[in-house]
């Protein structure tokens, strides 16, 4: 009972962390300084990914939990698409900036494997002392547009650039990851404090809260984010960091804040299948609509249409990017992802930090792949996954 009591002033409360930060914002986009400039957004964030995962477990009684984790993802990393279209944008009028949207393409979608997927074990373990996470057969939607995606995407550093036909094709992948996620299966979810008494209203009053908490979760983050990320920023060049490893982790992790928060978040509620599933439906949406929209933005912004080019550093850094996503698929393919793994995918992860050159890139690369191989070839629980994953896409209907 004190627990119910106590879940009801969590609302308010969390509208109250935003509040700051919006008086700033609204009030004239009043000039802070550090650490002002970062902190306010940051705690802006961290309150509305509390509300978003409020409006996602709300829309699920009238959506299928799938489409509903697709919508959280996607509003969850609006702020990554923003800091990486502003980078396409400029570099059509300077090819200097080139290497800095895929830079932040990269960093932002190996993080979310190396740290988002990693945290949501580490949380749960903290939480409940259970050692593994298991997903549900639903969750085969994601792995599978994930596979496609991760399968073309490895044709990229190979042609040296990302053209409007790589749109085409990457598009088409997230279309039908989503076109699957709103035919899954679908059932009333398991509401907890402090969202239960909404979780009573009727029918259409019910509605109009979910999405009020998607709008204003979802714009709150998009103001939020790139203050929050320039002042990191601005912290890192004080610190003189390397500005291409800036753009490549310090950005993306500012601006991947709000979806890890959400994971994190439905891990230590004891739901850290809907976190990994959140940070799955995260990858999918990155690894397709971000990578296609970036020789479209380059296209319009530069008023030719020619493929966005990429030097050998950024085929290398795609390369590595796509042979982690094959080893992460290979580890979660039989649906489970213990601590051992998550510590073991962040181990490597890590350690890529301490070699940036263009030949340990590569070495990382076919380390990954050859990994893959041993995975699948002594683990006949993931040969089975696998094999499920690629079944699954003949179905009619998502599992």
């Amino acid at each position: 009972m004190k627990r119910f009591k106590r879940a009801r002033y969590a609302i308010p409360a969390v509208f109250l962390l935003c509040l700051p930060w919006l008086i700033a914002h609204e009030g004239g986009h009043l000039p802070l300084d550090p650490p002002w400039n970062a902190l306010l957004p940051g705690i802006a964030i961290f309150g509305a990914a509390f509300i978003l995962s409020w409006g996602a477990e709300l829309s699920q009684f009238y959506i299928p939990q799938s489409l509903a984790i697709a919508f959280l993802a996607l509003i969850a990393v609006l702020p990554e698409y923003a800091v990486d279209m502003y980078f396409a944008w400029t570099a059509g009028k300077d090819p200097a900036y080139v290497h800095f949207a895929t830079a932040n393409m990269t960093g932002a979608n190996r993080l979310l494997i190396g740290v988002g997927w990693a945290a949501v074990v580490v949380a749960s373990f903290l939480k409940s002392k259970k050692r593994e996470v298991h997903l549900e057969p639903e969750n085969r939607n994601e792995l599978l547009g994930l596979s496609l995606a991760t399968l073309y995407c490895f044709i990229i550093p190979f042609k040296q650039n990302i053209s409007w036909i790589d749109s085409i094709v990457l598009f088409s992948l997230f279309g039908f990851y989503l076109y699957r996620a709103g035919h899954s299966r679908h059932a009333d979810p398991e509401i907890e404090p402090p969202i239960v008494r909404l979780a009573r209203l009727p029918t259409i009053p019910r509605f109009c809260v979910a999405l009020f908490f998607f709008l204003f979760s979802g714009w709150t983050i998009f103001i939020s984010a790139e203050p929050f990320a320039e002042g990191l920023l601005q912290s890192g060049r004080i610190l003189g960091i390397e500005e291409f490893l800036l753009v490549q982790w310090l950005a993306p992790l500012a601006s991947e804040s709000p979806e890890f928060i959400v994971a994190i978040l439905f891990a230590l509620r004891n739901k850290p299948a809907a976190g990994l599933s959140t940070l799955l439906s995260s990858k999918v949406n990155q690894w397709t609509l971000l990578i296609g929209a970036l020789p479209i933005v380059y296209n319009l912004s530069s008023g030719l249409i020619v493929p966005m080019p990429l030097d050998a550093r950024q085929s290398e850094e795609i390369l590595l990017t796509a042979a982690q996503s094959l080893f992460a698929l290979a580890v979660i393919a039989n649906l489970r992802f213990s601590l051992g793994e998550a510590l073991l995918v962040f181990f490597l992860f890590a350690s890529q930090l301490f070699f940036t050159s263009t030949e340990s890139r590569t070495f990382y690369a076919l380390g990954y792949v050859v990994l893959t191989g041993l995975w699948v070839i002594f683990k006949s629980e993931n040969q089975r996954g696998f094999s499920a994953i690629f079944r699954s896409a003949l179905q009619k209907r998502a599992p």
